[in-house]
């Protein structure tokens, strides 16, 4: 449970210390549950500076001046798989050159999907993330890591 935007960025600043190459971060939940809060505590545990926006409409941002470069996906804007093949945004899951962090996952991973069939590479690594509200103050974060 987190109660304000800097407790989720404290929570994404922690996963960056065990975070490495390789690793998939999929973010699940409505807006304004504070996905990019997250990101912007990992990519400062990552040692990122610079600012760290949702890419809603630039899709990517690439971050590679920290101790491991981030690479940050937004899926919002695209409803389906072939769509995020053809934007090419397929080629960072479970990069070896970075964390990649996707908001919006579920857009590419079904939700009711077995786990073993999300991680399609025997490097990689991915947190499934998954936001909900309990009040305007209270958010619920649950996750479940699956690969290597």
């Amino acid at each position: 449970m987190t109660h304000s935007p800097e407790e989720t960025a404290a929570l994404g600043e922690a996963w960056a210390r065990e975070a490495a190459p390789g690793w998939t971060i999929a973010l699940c939940g409505d807006l304004g549950m504070g996905k990019t809060q997250l990101v912007k505590g990992l990519a400062r545990g990552l040692s990122i500076t610079g600012r760290i926006a949702s890419p809603t409409f630039a899709l990517v941002n690439e971050h590679l001046g920290g101790s491991v470069p981030l690479f940050h996906l937004d899926l919002y804007r695209l409803d389906t798989r072939a769509q995020i093949v053809g934007a090419g945004l397929d080629e960072y899951f479970f990069t070896p050159r970075g964390v990649t962090v996707v908001e919006w996952a579920e857009r590419w991973w079904d939700e009711v999907q077995s786990p073993q069939l999300r991680v399609q590479s025997p490097r990689g690594r991915l947190r499934w993330v998954k936001f909900t509200s309990e009040s305007e103050t209270r958010r619920r974060i649950e996750y479940e890591d699956f690969g290597a």
